[in-house]
């Protein structure tokens, strides 16, 4: 299968542990993938051993500067296509207690597990808006259905990513844009 016809598949935070896992697997089984993530070191690495089957672009979730140019280089890379599926993967989890957190250190933790992922949804869903097809994956955790102590900053991102999928999947279904939620 050629580049120009294979499924596109956009993932955030493809730099270590489920993001780099999902990136090896999906291009072994035939789709493009574009792994992303903010160590270009890493991203080497992962275009090199990948024997140039996995693209890769630099990304970071917090930064506006830093989405619209890898959607430039997505758009680049497919030829004005855009993504097909993209997978919101980037995140962390911070472990301290709530008491202790500061303000800096909370909106940090939902500065990206949140206010990321829904920056990144925001710049690739129009082109799959027009083309009336496409997928979202979030990449949620078991802790948005429960909560541990000194977790509650990681759990609160995730409870917010579970509502935000919920709603996006019925806001994006007419929209031919199927939106999972994967714990």
């Amino acid at each position: 299968m050629s580049k120009s016809n294979q499924q596109v598949v956009v993932i955030t935070g493809a730099t270590a542990g489920i993001g780099r896992h999902a990136a090896e697997y999906l291009s072994e089984r035939g789709y493009r993938v574009i792994a992303t993530g903010r160590n270009p070191a890493i991203l080497a690495e992962i275009a090199q051993k990948s024997g140039g089957k996995v693209d890769t672009v630099r990304l970071d979730v917090t930064s506006e500067e830093s989405i619209a140019a890898a959607v430039r280089e997505v758009d680049r890379l497919t030829e004005g296509h855009g993504a097909d599926v993209l997978v919101n993967n980037a995140g962390y989890g911070m472990a301290a207690p709530l008491a202790e957190l500061t303000d800096a250190d909370l909106r940090k933790q939902f500065d990206t597990n949140v206010f990321g992922l829904m920056a990144v949804t925001r710049a690739f869903v129009p082109q799959m808006m027009q083309r009336r097809a496409g997928r979202i994956i979030n990449i949620s955790s078991i802790g948005g259905r429960i909560t541990f102590p000194m977790f509650g900053a990681y759990h609160g991102s995730k409870y917010a990513v579970e509502a935000l999928s919920d709603c996006l999947r019925m806001e994006l279904r007419p929209f031919g844009i199927r939106v999972s939620l994967v714990e």
